[in-house]
């Protein structure tokens, strides 16, 4: 069966084609849903949300671009949507990313299991950005409109983010160079 045939019939709420469907994107969507959630338990609870979307707005994928393009931003919006929600705290903007360098997540001499975790540590907001910006590519503004904050506030939260990994990052490096 085509991927296009698996769509069409996903559209007239075929269950084998919805399962066939899950089986063929969940490991990658899984992988997105990792990077947002604060453990695997609520990544697992958010790539079944995001199926659940995704199956209640397939009508919606007009057959234009990339179909795994849209379920991996249908799942991103789905994710965020359940965070937004929490209405965590916003902080106050300051001018702490001037004072910041930038971590540099492909250090050979890191685990990538290490940096993985780390950012898994991090608070549920500053992760978000974080993975947002870093990880996806998305700009301040277009990640203040997904998560409902200013772009001053994502640049914060950010540079919070990055300041947490690098002491971390020096942290985890003192402790191996001292062994």
């Amino acid at each position: 069966m085509t991927l296009e045939e698996l769509i069409v019939d996903c559209q007239k709420n075929d269950r084998k084609a919805q399962e066939a469907l899950y089986h063929k994107y969940a490991s990658i969507l899984f992988g997105l849903c990792l990077k947002y959630s604060p453990n695997r338990v609520e990544a697992e609870d958010n790539l079944q949300d995001a199926f659940v979307t995704i199956f209640a707005r397939i009508n919606q994928y007009s057959g234009k671009g990339s179909f795994e393009g849209w379920i991996k931003r249908v799942t991103v919006n789905t994710v965020l949507q359940k965070y937004r929600k929490k209405r965590v705290l916003t902080l106050p903007e300051d001018d702490i990313l001037e004072s910041i360098e930038e971590v540099t997540m492909d250090d050979a001499d890191l685990p990538l299991s290490f940096l993985l975790s780390i950012i898994q540590e991090l608070p549920e907001r500053y992760q978000l950005v974080f993975n947002l910006y870093v990880l996806d590519g998305y700009t301040h503004k277009e990640i203040g409109a997904l998560m409902g904050i200013s772009d001053g506030t994502s640049k914060s939260n950010l540079a919070r983010a990055r300041l947490l990994l690098q002491t971390k990052i020096e942290a985890f490096r003192n402790k191996r160079d001292h062994e």
